[in-house]
């Protein structure tokens, strides 16, 4: 496989690919619904505490350059491998395949409802899946064209259809309402964890760093143009929606885009809207299949996982991880839990996990600072610890406010609680009788470097068998 293949435009949809999900337009509409414009307060604060993450991420890939699974790297030099697996394993395993699940759901679900075919929804689900797998085996060059073509679509759809909102240039009626339904910063506090939902991903890009041309300027920009782009788009959109539709009539809805669609176009829209669906569930389901599969090889390469996850085919595909991430995708849509109402809430308990990821990502800046201040950096967050200290207070109180309902965020916090013991123990077997190390040692920068390499964990096995420490 060539490398260096990848520019600026394809780092850019990789990092909206996850981020802009079909449930996330969803969220979009729940949060203007409940403020109006208003929700652009929120929307805001969490796109730049997620540049924030985006830029430190962008620091741990210049000192650890080119490795396969990227944040797990990262926190196994900087915490040891007990807070890898769980944050990784729980973080981004779990919370994906689940995620995947659902967004799967919503594209038969959407197919159906315009068309009526009579077909269950999960059928439409699996064909989905079937074809991103075989496109996700084919290498990384077709991974690129599709998340390009999708991604892109995506992008120039949404700006375009809030444009159109915002200019009052729809076909439909225009309705006249109060914009903004704030009270107080408090209010848009109480949503910054649903605004966070909006931009979380943009990291994605940072297993396919080796194939990307000029990573050291085009990793870092293409995060936070990601961020950047997906926040302005949607601030359009939220705007458009104040002119077409009510924010009482948004926030019931099920489905808030498509709402906006039909109120702006009439039944042109409804379609135009399920078609930008589609994108983002094509998108979101392809970025993380990609992803999933390099995280899962990056895990084996440190053994942290089973090294079958190493595999690759003709093109340079992950196929293990990619094969396993999908069928467990098709599994979940087979047997309808993805259409239950209870998974919204499990998104909801899996993020938790994501953002404590998004924690341990800015600490290990800190971390390889004060370990390692002159190894040399291609790229450098600036304003020394401001921006790491910003990430981490931001993604803790974005994690208090998960939900407004304090009852729910309790349970939420107590499924946490079980999902990590179950991890913990998890890790501490692993640690204990297959990786043989200490639970909470970091691992030098330059042993985890040199895991990359394929003669590693053959030294590695010689070594224990003999007895090595």
């Amino acid at each position: 496989m060539r490398e260096n293949k990848l520019g600026l435009p394809s780092v850019i949809s990789t990092g909206v690919g996850l981020i802009v999900a079909t449930s996330c337009l969803m969220s979009l509409g729940q949060g203007a619904g409940a403020l109006g414009v208003g929700f652009v307060v929120p929307m805001v604060l969490a796109c730049i505490i997620n540049i924030c993450t985006a830029l430190s991420m962008a620091e741990l890939n210049a000192i650890m350059p080119n490795l396969t699974g990227g944040l797990a790297q990262y926190t196994l030099a900087g915490f040891g491998p007990f807070v890898t697996i769980v944050t990784m394993v729980g973080g981004y395993l779990v919370c994906q395949s689940i995620a995947g699940s659902v967004e799967c759901a919503m594209f038969g679900n959407a197919i159906n409802s315009v068309f009526h075919t009579g077909i269950p929804s999960s059928v439409f689900c699996i064909l989905l899946l079937a074809v991103l797998l075989i496109a996700n085996l084919l290498g990384v060059d077709m991974f690129a064209k599709i998340q390009n073509f999708v991604a892109y679509g995506l992008i120039v759809s949404l700006v375009i259809m809030g444009l159109m909102g915002m200019f009052g240039l729809g076909t439909g009626e225009k309705v006249s309402q109060k914009m903004d339904l704030t009270q107080s910063f408090s209010d848009s506090f109480a949503l910054l964890g649903l605004a966070f939902f909006l931009f979380i991903g943009s990291e994605f890009v940072i297993p396919i760093a080796r194939s990307v041309k000029n990573a050291r300027r085009n990793i870092p920009l293409g995060m936070v143009l990601s961020l950047v782009i997906i926040c302005v788009m949607q601030i359009f959109v939220v705007c458009g929606m104040g002119n077409y539709a009510t924010w009482e009539e948004l926030g019931n809805s099920a489905s808030p885009h498509i709402l906006y669609g039909n109120a702006l176009l009439g039944y042109v829209g409804s379609l135009w809207m399920i078609l930008v669906s589609i994108f983002a569930v094509v998108s979101t389901v392809n970025s993380a299949i990609s992803f999933l599969s390099f995280m899962c090889a990056g895990m084996a390469k440190i053994n942290l996982m089973p090294e079958i996850f190493l595999r690759r085919n003709k093109r340079g595909a992950y196929y293990v991880g990619i094969l396993m991430i999908g069928a467990i995708m098709m599994v979940v849509n087979a047997t309808g839990l993805s259409t239950s109402d209870s998974l919204s809430f499990m998104i909801l308990v899996a993020i938790v996990f994501w953002m404590v990821s998004y924690v341990i990502a800015n600490i290990n800046v800190l971390v390889f600072r004060k370990k390692l201040p002159k190894v040399p950096r291609t790229f450098k967050v600036p304003l020394g610890a401001v921006i790491p200290v910003v990430g981490i207070f931001g993604n803790l109180f974005m994690i208090w406010n998960i939900d407004g309902n304090p009852a729910t965020r309790n349970l939420i916090f107590t499924i946490d609680g079980i999902i990590f013991v179950v991890l913990g123990i998890y890790a501490v077997l692993w640690c204990r009788f297959r990786l043989k190390r200490p639970l909470f040692q970091p691992i030098p920068v330059h042993e985890v470097m040199a895991m990359e390499h394929s003669l590693y964990l053959i030294a590695h096995k010689n070594k224990n068998n003999q007895g090595g420490k």
